[in-house]
């Protein structure tokens, strides 16, 4: 529904022409592939891939395609992660509808746009703290998953678990490994389930 809403949206606009929509992820860059868009506007979370990982594919596969992530989560790490990504445009879905059809022409001129208030949490963020294995750790626990079972589903034993699970506690200053992973993805440290 704010998918439709968002093309309609965009379609009411004289010099902008919305040539495609996906519900997925996956389904972005084959449908780039046949529409050609001078401009993607992507969610961050989407099914099947999430639009980070999506930003990261269509860029790799048709580099001219700027993207102009457009998203519910606006969480700082999130930023960091589409900018890395290939995105030129990271901006909230509660955007004022002229400054979103902006944000696509400005993107589409080869500039950058980031929400302000987003931009300056990120600064102020900062990267993740934590490693790539602590947060693979904590979002598989994100599911309530017990440590054996984390362990078996990652491949690592339970004491490296444990292990990761308390470096990350420490890092996000989580006194639980629940509150940790809350805290990281508060702060976008973890990837869009």
């Amino acid at each position: 529904m704010v998918r439709g809403a968002l093309a309609a949206l965009l379609n009411l606009e004289r010099d902008i022409e919305v040539v495609a929509e996906v519900g997925r992820g996956d389904e972005v860059v084959p449908a780039a592939g046949r529409a050609t868009p001078d401009v993607a506007v992507i969610d961050v979370e989407m099914p099947g891939v999430d639009g980070i990982a999506a930003t990261r594919l269509l860029r790799a596969a048709m580099p001219t395609v700027r993207v102009l992530i457009v998203t519910t989560f606006g969480r700082p790490g999130f930023v960091r992660q589409a900018m890395a990504a290939g995105a030129s445009g990271f901006v909230v879905k509660d955007t004022p509808a002229r400054q979103l059809s902006d944000a696509v022409r400005r993107v589409h001129a080869g500039l950058r746009v980031v929400d302000g208030a987003l931009a300056l949490e990120s600064l102020s963020t900062g990267e993740s703290p934590l490693t790539e294995r602590e947060t693979d750790v904590l979002r598989a626990s994100r599911s309530g998953a017990t440590v054996t079972e984390l362990a078996r589903s990652l491949h690592l034993s339970e004491g490296t678990v444990r292990n990761h699970l308390s470096a990350a506690m420490g890092k996000t200053g989580g006194r639980t490994r629940a509150e940790a992973a809350r805290i990281a993805d508060e702060n976008g440290w973890l990837p869009p389930t």
